[in-house]
């Protein structure tokens, strides 16, 4: 792969949920892309990600899960209704989340070591030729989606990564330049 190769696929990633919800992805497929995940640079060598790959009913007791906490919220009746099926919108949503460090310091190294494995994995999945998502887990639903994946109560829950092959394409919003101190 040239440079100029990397900055195409780099600046050809879009975020979409344009995705086939009825077309399966690969187990193999995604079974690299979880490992190019943990390729990211991690401090310590902590290997802080936490997985869990979400197919067939288990999207459904997702989106209920985190319904139920929204309503207890008191957030408006149709966004809770329409949390309860969202994660039906693609074949599989990956949950990636962060183990606790053993200090704050450590802790704050875990995540970012995550989130650099998460944008290894949009890549990658681009790459394959699939569409995706990263979706913010709901606030105060960090528990409820720990629960459903299996996770540790202490994992703290990073995204929530919609992945299926595109029915569209979306287009670039573009970037500013970067806002640069050189000193």
């Amino acid at each position: 792969m040239t440079p100029d190769d990397l900055s195409a696929l780099i600046r050809s990633r879009r975020s979409s949920l344009l995705i086939d919800a009825q077309r399966e992805v690969p187990r193999t497929v995604v079974e690299e892309l979880l490992e190019l995940l943990t390729w990211a640079p991690n401090h310590k060598r902590t290997w802080p990600w936490r997985l869990a790959v979400l197919t067939g009913d288990t999207r459904r007791t997702l989106g209920e899960s985190i319904a139920d906490v929204m309503a207890a919220q008191g957030n408006d009746a149709p966004k809770v209704e329409k949390t309860r099926a969202k994660y039906l919108r693609s074949p599989l949503v990956i949950a990636v989340g962060a183990a606790p460090g053993d200090s704050p310091e450590r802790t704050a190294e875990n995540r970012y070591a995550v989130a650099a494995g998460v944008q290894n994995m949009l890549l990658a999945a681009h790459a394959h030729g699939l569409a995706a998502l990263w979706g913010s887990p709901m606030r105060g639903a960090n528990a409820a989606i720990n629960t459903v994946c299996g996770f540790a109560s202490d994992t703290e829950v990073l995204g929530l990564i919609y992945l299926g092959w595109p029915t569209g394409a979306v287009e670039s919003p573009g970037r500013p330049a970067p806002d640069v101190n050189w000193l």
